[in-house]
C-alpha cells in the first residue's frame, strides 16, 4: 500500500511561492519521494493507518514503533487475545502486569490528523531543492551570471540539520542488559 505525501503540489507551490500550473509536471513524484525519504530518516509513518506488529516484550512492556498511538484494537500472546483490562497503554507502550512470555502481537491506529509542520516543511524544502536543480548542478555561469548551489542542492538527500529535526520522531532505542544481576565485565 502506497503511503500519500505529506505534503500537497499546492503547498508545494506556495512554498516556492509560484502558482501550481508553473510547476513541472513531476511535482507530486519528487513530493512523493521526498515523503519517503523523510519517512525512511524518521522511521515514521506520520499519516493515521492501523498496524499489526508481532514484538518481543523486554520486562513486561512492548513499545509500538509507529507513534502516537490512537487506539490498541487487539493484543495476542500466542493463541490467546488479552482483554483491555489484561494491559496497560502508556504512550507508546503496552504494560502488562504479569510476565509474558513469546511474542505478542498487537494491531493498533497511529499516526497524526494533520502532518506536523516541521515534518511538512522539511518534504516542501527537500522537494523545492530538488525541483529548482533538477539537473543536480553545483556551479553554472550563463554570461557574467555566476550561480553555485549548496552540497545539500545536490541530489534527493536530507542536510544534516534536517536529519537532526527528524530525530525527535524516530523510535527511542532500548537498553539492554544482558546477564541482569552479574558484573557486567
Amino acid at each position: 500500500m502506497a503511503l500519500p505525501a505529506l505534503a500537497t503540489v499546492d503547498e508545494l507551490a506556495a512554498w516556492m511561492q509560484r502558482e501550481p500550473d508553473e510547476l513541472p509536471e513531476g511535482a507530486a513524484l519528487v513530493l512523493d519521494t521526498a515523503s519517503a525519504i523523510v519517512r525512511t530518516e524518521a522511521r515514521q509513518r506520520f499519516t493515521r493507518g492501523t498496524t499489526t506488529v508481532a514484538l518481543a516484550p523486554r520486562e513486561q512492556v512492548v513499545r509500538l514503533p509507529q507513534r502516537p498511538v490512537i487506539s490498541v484494537e487487539l493484543v495476542r500472546v500466542g493463541p490467546r487475545v488479552l482483554g483491555p483490562d489484561e494491559y496497560r497503554v502508556w504512550r507508546d507502550e503496552l504494560w502488562f502486569p504479569l510476565t509474558v512470555f513469546g511474542p505478542v502481537v498487537v494491531t493498533y491506529t497511529h499516526g497524526y490528523a494533520e502532518v506536523p509542520g516541521d515534518v511538512r516543511a522539511i518534504v516542501l524544502t527537500l522537494a523545492g531543492r530538488v525541483l529548482t536543480n533538477p539537473s543536480d548542478l553545483r556551479q553554472e555561469s550563463v554570461g557574467s551570471v555566476n550561480v553555485t548551489y549548496a552540497a545539500e542542492t545536490i541530489g534527493a538527500s536530507l542536510a544534516p540539520i534536517e536529519r537532526d529535526q527528524l530525530a525527535r520522531y524516530r523510535p527511542r532505542a532500548a537498553v539492554v542488559g544482558l546477564n541482569k544481576g552479574a558484573a557486567p565485565w
